[in-house]
């Protein structure tokens, strides 16, 4: 067993975790032997042809990402209980993907849609919104994308004390979901998301029962940190500013995760209505099996290994102390016993799983947003179907190189990475939600909101007003610069509704 001088992971586990990525390559050459069509269809769809255990998987594995294992566990570790929001805006996402994933999913299977922007050209026939759209969300998937490189450099920096560097578990996480995808596209995804969920769930539940025995029970966690004047706010209910941030939070995560790039192809690739319906309903319990023991996770450590989040030996500054946190705490477990040590060889599958399930979607849904919304539509409108598949391949490859070289300099957290996408994304709200339920919104509102929202949330977010510098707490009376934005946003698009209406009204009574 390895001790504290020697490298955690063994060549038992490094074989061990080897094996794993070689069975994600099989499943990429088998998605490959199904391919059935060289177009868009096929490839970023699957044929539209994914049942009830493959789309319920492949969700759960896309919508828990690394951010869930190390920065929800890291921001609990901060914060406490107050962190608890998690597991409210996580159901959120169920909520608004309520709002928005059946009416969707009828107009996608009459349309044939394959990208969101096929969705938005269709609804308010404008090139000029289908763009920033598509530019948007192309934007909040990089985002993510940055956000799950950066995690698999954190896991592998935290679980070997700076042994393994940073940059091989990067480019090698890279390289492997680069092959799989090149070779299956969306099958070979939901194929692999389908195994990785499965290892997510197990994950979460040996992290938890480890945790209890490793460290100690929530209860006495609970009364350690309440009778510690320095960290009895973490135990104590969110009130005023708090309340407010809360709300904000539940409301930008809830409405702006439903319409991911990713998750909107997902609604277009199920097989029926009902197996869609079916899989969001199972995906209303996830949360309590996720959020949660992340928040778990991070008080228990709070509470008995206050110190551990200076312990890191790690020399590069990109890394937060609280997000080493869940490594740290599996390379205690590792230390205990030869039984710990394999316990933390699933655990580390886990993160690896929830770090390649949510990379890969948000990848291939931005090659086929670059290649069929831009370049297919505006720069060689001629292109066969294949050759444009083909780009798209491409586009994954190169996108890649920008995408870790930020991931090795970024120097915030993960948190504040999930906040600064969703500040964003979530302007394009009023498009979807009112699109698909208002006939009268048209594509001038919808501009002229965007443009409003943008303006007002990057406004504030560079005047100073939110206090950018505390990372945690960047709000206005405890509100998001984008949820400001977002209210903006839909005040534009009401106002153009509003005078609209009365116009009608105006035209029919002169007639």
């Amino acid at each position: 067993m390895p001790g504290t001088e020697a490298l955690p992971f063994g060549v038992d586990a490094l074989l061990a975790v080897g094996v794993y990525v070689a069975i994600l390559l099989g499943i990429g050459a088998l998605a490959y032997t199904r391919t059935q069509q060289n177009n868009f269809e096929d490839f970023y769809l699957a044929g539209r042809k994914i049942g009830l255990p493959v789309l319920f998987l492949t969700l759960f594995a896309t919508q828990y990402s690394g951010n869930t294992l190390l920065g929800f566990s890291g921001a609990a570790y901060r914060e406490g209980f107050t962190f608890l929001v998690s597991v409210h805006f996580m159901t959120a996402i169920i909520v608004a993907y309520l709002l928005l994933a059946p009416r969707l999913y009828h107009i996608s299977k009459e349309q044939r849609f394959v990208t969101p922007g096929d969705y938005i050209f269709h609804r308010y026939q404008s090139h000029a919104l289908k763009i920033i759209i598509t530019l948007l969300m192309t934007y909040a998937a990089c985002n993510f994308l940055l956000a799950q490189m950066k995690t698999l450099g954190t896991a592998f920096e935290g679980i070997s004390q700076g042994r393994i560097p940073m940059w091989v578990g990067v480019i090698g996480l890279v390289f492997i979901m680069l092959i799989y995808e090149s070779l299956g596209g969306m099958r070979s995804v939901a194929w692999t998301d389908a195994l990785q969920g499965g290892v997510l769930l197990i994950g979460f539940g040996i992290l938890l029962s480890s945790a209890f025995t490793e460290i100690g029970d929530l209860p006495s966690a609970v009364q350690k940190l309440a009778s510690n004047p320095e960290t009895i706010e973490k135990t104590l209910p969110p009130s005023g500013d708090g309340l407010r941030r809360w709300i904000s939070f539940i409301l930008m995560v809830g409405l702006g995760a439903a319409i991911y790039p990713q998750a909107i192809q997902r609604i277009y690739s199920a097989r029926s209505s009902r197996i869609l319906k079916q899989s969001l309903s199972f995906m209303a319990l996830a949360p309590l099996t996720t959020a949660l023991v992340a928040v778990v996770i991070g008080v228990l450590m709070a509470a008995y290994t206050p110190e551990m989040g200076s312990l890191s030996t790690s020399a590069n500054r990109a890394i937060s102390p609280s997000e080493t946190i869940l490594p740290l705490l599996c390379l205690k477990i590792m230390q205990s016993s030869e039984f710990g040590y394999w316990l933390v060889v699933i655990i580390f599958s886990a993160l690896l799983s929830a770090v390649m399930s949510t990379a890969d979607s948000a990848l291939l849904t931005v090659s086929s947003m670059i290649s069929k919304d831009i370049y297919g539509t505006y720069i060689h409108p001629n292109a066969d179907p294949a050759i444009l598949t083909r780009f798209g391949k491409r586009i994954s490859w190169a996108l890649m190189i920008p995408i870790v070289w930020l991931a090795l300099v970024y120097e915030g957290n993960l948190i504040h990475l999930l906040k600064i996408k969703f500040e964003l994304l979530i302007q394009c709200v009023p498009a979807f939600y009112l699109g698909l339920h208002c006939k009268r919104l048209n594509s001038k509102a919808v501009l002229y909101g965007i443009g409003v929202g943008l303006s007002v949330t990057l406004g504030l977010a560079w005047s100073g007003w939110l206090g950018f510098a505390n990372v945690d707490h960047p709000s206005l009376w405890g509100f998001h610069a984008g949820m400001w934005g977002l209210a903006a946003n839909l005040f534009v698009c009401a106002c153009f509704i509003f005078f609209e209406k009365n116009d009608l009204i105006s035209d029919a009574s002169r007639d």
